[in-house]
């Protein structure tokens, strides 16, 4: 099955960078968005959905304030990823959150419209 490399850009009105690197890099920040329960040990995140969905993924890339790379430990291959990273736009001081994912041909779309979602959630909790 091909799989695609997914790159998505959000433009957020966040002006702090402080509450937007603690929403994609911190177990509390990531469970008002992403997952409803988010474990770490600072290498190895478990994230969970409702009572029985479960993944695992490792932390393989971070830079405070830039970006956190993570790799799920289930994933079909082994350099696919997903990554969150800030940058902030200058002449706005907004910030946009870019989100790089791997999805297979057929569920691009599928995972296009999760992201949507999750980021539509984060803009709600963290008033961005």
């Amino acid at each position: 099955m091909e799989r695609k490399k997914i790159h998505l850009e959000y433009l957020l009105n966040a002006t702090s960078k402080n509450i937007l690197w603690d929403a994609i890099s911190t177990p509390t920040g990531l469970e008002g968005w992403f997952a409803d329960k988010v474990l770490s040990d600072d290498k190895f995140v478990t994230f969970c959905w409702g009572k029985t969905e479960k993944r695992e993924a490792e932390i393989v890339a971070i830079r405070t304030y830039s970006f956190i790379r993570f790799r799920w430990l289930d994933a079909p291959k082994e350099r696919e990823y997903f990554e969150l990273k800030m940058t902030n736009n200058e002449l706005t001081n907004d910030y946009v959150l870019e989100i790089t994912d791997f999805a297979a041909a057929d569920e691009v779309d599928d995972v296009c419209d999760l992201w949507e979602y999750e980021v539509d959630t984060l803009r709600r909790t963290c008033g961005f």
